[in-house]
């Protein structure tokens, strides 16, 4: 008999290549390397503010669903913390100075859809974003401290103080995700959704570093290439 594959590894395993691409994409890899500016930062925070308003007004919505509860949880909530990291980084009128990218806003529609309609989009999206926080987005804030000088202030969004150890609360998530009861076809939808996901990662930064050209007034090509 052929073993079963937890659902959770099968995903890990299937997206492993769009994870690696998005994290690649030039934009992240320049600020991540010390070559980005507090400006690449501040538009990174910014970008995160809609996309986060979405997934989080999706949970609101799907709290009551029997598949999409058990993923809902307030210690994994970001919106306050970035709320108070751009009114650290640009001032109390931020919400007027920031507009979501074209990538942000194909990205936030397509939350918003699955948020209303289908529990299993809406957790491929709420897995991609807040296990790559627990993971990922701690090495991030460790080198934004470092660039920028930050203490928390600026990098709240990555700090979970409700979540003592990140590993455990990442492995529960990965059981609930395997005691899902979906089908194959469904697991499939699921784990299209996710790459969905990464490639509006991948496509945000590209939309960062071409609004960094125009910031800074040097060729898109040059960046982006």
């Amino acid at each position: 008999m052929t073993p079963v594959i937890p659902f959770s590894a099968a995903l890990r395993e299937r997206t492993r290549t769009g994870h690696s691409s998005s994290e690649g994409a030039d934009f992240m890899g320049d600020l991540m390397s010390g070559k980005g500016t507090r400006d690449d930062y501040v538009s990174l925070v910014a970008q995160h503010y809609f996309i986060y308003e979405a997934i989080e007004r999706s949970a609101e919505q799907m709290k009551n669903d029997p598949v999409a509860a058990p993923f809902i949880s307030s210690k994994l909530t970001r919106l306050p913390a970035i709320e108070e990291d751009l009114r650290f980084l640009i001032g109390d009128d931020w919400l007027e100075r920031i507009e979501p990218l074209a990538t942000t806003r194909a990205y936030v529609a397509r939350i918003n859809a699955v948020g209303a309609t289908w529990a299993g989009g809406f957790v491929a999206h709420h897995y991609t974003r807040y296990l790559g926080d627990l993971s990922g987005g701690q090495i991030i804030r460790t080198l934004m401290q470092r660039q920028f000088g930050f203490d928390t202030n600026g990098v709240g969004f990555y700090l979970f103080g409700d979540i003592a150890k990140p590993r455990e609360f990442k492995d529960v998530y990965r059981a609930q995700l395997d005691a899902v009861p979906w089908d194959d076809a469904e697991r499939d939808r699921v784990i299209d959704e996710v790459l969905l996901a990464y490639r509006f990662n991948t496509e945000l930064f590209i939309d960062l570093a071409e609004q960094k050209a125009v910031r800074e007034g040097t060729s898109t090509e040059a960046v982006v290439a």
